[in-house]
């Protein structure tokens, strides 16, 4: 398995494990056995970054990666986050924020019991919190480093002014954002600030929310619960114009003998050094899919062949519902 680093000491596999979808937002959770064994083979393939958090279920994600992760728990990297509203014993979410610092701290205690460790090597705060000051947010995760009971901070979906401010009094290791083919946002600035600054980029939903694969047309039926059916891009009418993106990568994928998730898996690694993609997936078939893309070369003509293609489509539709878009950025 190929490596990269994220921040100036973080080594992961080139691409980590996203594991939210077992758990919660694509419907009903997987079954627990069956994502066990798969979190457990795709360590047997070299992935050794598992992407988790509290707001996942709540809580029952991260209970799942800690015990699929336990018996190897030297041998792979966790990250997981805090920074929402959630009620520690009834699971219930207000759908607000919460990073005072001695909610971070307790967070933290509460994850370290559910993963099942004594530290957590990778801690995001999940979403800014527009009531506490990012000092005092990196301030508390600089304590609990110095604890050992954190080894490296983060942040997700934050703008580039709370990255310089946090990055000022905690080091970033990582950020986290969505970026894809589908999302190409983070290209204006952030991208060039974490470069600048020595931060490694983490994408989340790395094939669109599953778009990317192809596997999705506008007669696709989503289930009960699955976080896409409120999502403006995914409604029909958007898809059918979308599929134009899916097209071009598509064409470029039958040329490589790939498959569209590999060449749009693959067009991200060849961004950046620093970018770890994490795909996630319930079904064994499709994470060793996703990993084929680790070793599929796009040429200097594939990807200007990507790019050109692009150039004449406009996605239609936000990618988030409103709501939940006025919490990214900030």
């Amino acid at each position: 398995m190929k490596t990269r680093r994220l921040g100036k000491d973080l080594e992961v596999s080139a691409l980590g494990l996203g594991c939210m979808g077992m758990s919660s937002a694509y419907g009903p959770a997987a079954d627990t056995a069956e994502m066990i064994a798969m979190i457990r083979a795709a360590h047997d393939e070299g992935v050794t970054f598992y992407d988790t958090a509290e707001a996942y279920g709540p809580f029952v994600n991260e209970e799942l990666v800690g015990e699929a992760l336990q018996p190897i728990r030297e041998q792979v990297v966790i990250a997981t986050k805090f920074g929402f509203e959630i009620d520690p014993v009834t699971g219930a979410r207000t759908g607000g924020t919460n990073s005072r610092p001695e909610h971070i701290k307790a967070v933290a205690e509460a994850a370290l019991k559910r993963l099942r460790t004594d530290r957590i090597d990778l801690f995001y705060q999940h979403r800014v919190d527009p009531a506490v000051p990012i000092e005092d947010v990196a301030g508390a995760v600089r304590e609990l480093i110095a604890e050992g009971k954190v080894n490296h901070f983060g942040l997700s979906e934050a703008g580039v002014n709370t990255i310089r401010r946090a990055h000022a009094v905690q080091p970033i290791t990582a950020v986290q954002s969505e970026y894809s083919l589908f999302w190409r946002g983070p290209e204006a600035e952030l991208l060039p600030t974490l470069e600048e600054l020595g931060i490694g980029f983490v994408p989340f939903s790395p094939l669109g929310a599953g778009f990317l694969s192809g596997k999705i047309d506008e007669s696709t039926r989503f289930a009960d619960g699955d976080f896409r059916n409120a999502v403006p891009r995914f409604s029909p009418e958007a898809r059918k114009a979308n599929m134009a993106l899916v097209d071009v990568v598509r064409a470029v994928a039958d040329r490589k003998q790939a498959t569209p998730a590999q060449v749009a898996l693959a067009w991200l690694l060849a961004q950046r050094p620093w970018i770890v993609p994490i795909p996630g997936t319930t079904k064994p078939h499709r994470l060793r899919e996703n990993l084929g893309a680790i070793d599929l070369e796009l040429t200097a003509e594939d990807l200007a062949e990507i790019e050109s293609g692009l150039s004449t489509i406009t996605v239609q539709g936000e990618r988030l519902p409103e709501a939940v878009l006025k919490m990214t950025g900030l």
